[in-house]
């Protein structure tokens, strides 16, 4: 068995690193997970996140949106067309940007070293 140092699940989370090594990929494309580690071989069959990173994306982004389209329409007196496409351009850009870190450090965290 090979010793692998410690590493911060969370740092390997937020690089989409694996959460033994810290050094080989977690994913494989966007948010498809790998079968194991290139690196140290850590078979990542039983890690799994569920619905838990898209149920704080939704409630951290749509807040976000919402005011956004609030601000835009009611302070800034933009048309309804304009305020909702800032406000989507806003939470499509959010979610892509949020998403995948997020995932992966929720199966780090999850993850037995």
């Amino acid at each position: 068995m090979s010793y692998y140092p410690p590493v911060s699940p969370y740092a390997a989370g937020l690089g989409c690193k694996c959460p033994r090594c810290g050094q080989g990929p977690l994913f494989d494309g966007y948010l498809k997970l790998r079968k194991e580690c290139e690196q140290c071989q850590l078979d990542y069959a039983k890690a799994d996140s569920g619905d838990g990173p898209a149920v704080f994306v939704i409630f951290i982004v749509g807040f976000a949106a919402v005011a956004m389209a609030f601000v835009a329409r009611y302070v800034l007196y933009a048309p309804i067309g304009v305020a909702l496409f800032i406000s989507m351009t806003f939470a499509i850009g959010s979610i892509l940007l949020i998403i995948r870190p997020l995932k992966a450090t929720m199966i780090t965290v999850g993850q037995p070293a």
